[in-house]
């Protein structure tokens, strides 16, 4: 009897910390449906709210309980990801938007008009809004998994996308930790999927919310445990391992924000542990060289 006690105490801790990541993504995606179907407050400002709590809530909750007492940050730590975090929203993304704006998503939705393509991505209701966002996500989440598995397995692909394993501590705001080129790359799914199927602004709204909290989550240092959410969604235990410094384990895992495509093609690992995370030597590589890491040698990004 004594035994079972420490089991079913283990089992409500991990019943209860596979809890606050889908209530935070889907009670933040129901948030901004119902904002958009009911005006109980503005859709827009709601959403701009939720894109930009979660990065400095989980910081503060990473420093009072963590996951990892070794991957709590550092002043050097929390100024470098201050950067790509600011880097990320005042450069990359505006940037980025405006460019997939016009060749790309003008040529898809070309495309589009002279294939006379019937299908649409919109809704009205707030459980419409729901399933179409998902929809899509499932879709971008399809073309994001293939591209990041060739940056896995290619040399040419793998110097813009090295950047971001080369972390040796999980936290939040890692997210952001993307080169410019890649983050290029990686804006080719949703350049596709929003303009061929034309969905609408209101599900694009719902649909952001719903990955990038998605992805916040997945990064940070708490004892969060994947539970039925981790079903579908990637979550911080399974996106844990794929930043493994075990390369049999670093490739693996390759959802963003979704999981349910590596159960597909087999690259899913639900091993909940991962002994040290980053890429290479395993050591914090200096700004200037996380910057310049896609136009160094092939020798060069072999040897950090």
């Amino acid at each position: 009897m004594q035994e079972l006690v420490p089991s079913q105490n283990d089992s409500l801790k991990d019943l209860l910390w596979s809890l606050p990541q889908p209530f935070v993504v889907l009670g933040s995606a129901v948030l901004v449906a119902t904002a958009i179907t009911t005006g109980w407050t503005d859709a827009d400002q709601l959403t701009s709210i939720i894109l930009l709590l979660p990065i400095p809530t989980l910081l503060l909750w990473e420093r009072l309980t963590p996951r990892r007492g070794d991957w709590l940050l550092n002043w050097r730590d929390f100024l470098e990801d201050s950067f790509w975090v600011l880097a990320t929203y005042m450069i990359w993304v505006p940037l980025y938007d405006e460019y997939y704006d016009t060749p790309i998503s003008d040529a898809f939705d070309w495309l589009r008009e002279a294939s006379a393509f019937p299908v649409t991505i919109q809704a009205e209701t707030t459980l419409g809004l729901l399933s179409m966002a998902f929809l899509a996500m499932l879709m971008v989440e399809f073309i994001y998994y293939w591209l990041h598995r060739i940056q896995h397995r290619y040399m040419f692909f793998w110097r813009m996308h090295a950047t971001h394993h080369h972390i040796t501590k999980m936290s939040a705001a890692r997210a952001d930790r993307t080169h410019p080129l890649e983050f290029m790359a990686l804006s080719i799914g949703p350049a596709i999927i929003l303009a061929f199927f034309q969905v609408s602004g209101d599900v694009i709204s719902v649909f952001i919310t719903l990955r990038l909290t998605t992805v916040y989550f997945n990064h940070c240092n708490l004892p969060l445990r994947s539970g039925l959410f981790g079903l579908l969604f990637t979550t911080a235990e399974w996106h844990a391992l794929h930043h493994s410094l075990e390369r049999d384990e670093s490739d693996q895992n390759f959802g963003c924000a979704l999981i349910i495509w590596d159960r597909v093609f087999g690259t899913f690992n639900g091993n909940p542990d991962v002994a040290r995370v980053g890429n290479g030597t395993g050591e914090q590589l200096s700004l200037y060289m996380q910057l310049t890491m896609p136009f160094r040698s092939v020798e060069t990004l072999k040897n950090l």
